[in-house]
């Protein structure tokens, strides 16, 4: 087992021993997408790679709900969603800022020389390349690469 599952367990242990209702029900929930990531691969372990797989999809699911329970007012359930996406982001490396990815566009934009919108496969690609690995939300490249491109 990869450290970043053996401190989910370690957390979801005390999340029960201390009676932390949020975070026990979060955490419950993590171990369930990693069971259901085990029993898909028949693997019997994870390494944290495939462990920080699984909490992207997680952190991407909250902020799609938060975005639609704000879209319909239901404030409620937007700030249930919200402590949950707080609390799987601890396990994840620090979110790569927006600077940092605009310059990583440019620098991939020069290397690659782009022509206009159509090469947007061939940039996306050499960006997320760059970025496999670190916390960055696919969205927000998509959108920078996109305003590169049709300055171009």
């Amino acid at each position: 087992m990869g450290q970043l599952q053996d401190k989910i367990e370690a957390d979801l242990r005390h999340a029960l021993k201390n009676r932390l209702q949020q975070e026990l029900a979060t955490l419950r929930l993590l171990k369930s997408d990693l069971q259901y990531e085990l029993t898909k691969d028949g693997s019997s372990e994870m390494d944290d790679e495939q462990v920080k797989v699984v909490l992207k999809r997680a952190v991407k699911k909250r902020r799609e709900s938060i975005e639609q329970f704000e879209k319909a007012g239901k404030t409620e359930q937007a700030a249930q969603e919200q402590a949950e996406l707080e609390i799987i982001e601890r396990y994840l490396p620090a979110a790569v800022s927006a600077a940092e990815v605009e310059r990583l566009v440019d620098e991939v934009c020069a290397s690659v020389n782009p022509t206009g919108p159509s090469d947007m496969g061939k940039v996306m690609g050499a960006v997320m390349g760059k970025l496999k690995g670190q916390n960055v939300e696919g969205k927000l490249v998509k959108d920078l690469v996109q305003k590169k491109l049709q300055t171009l």
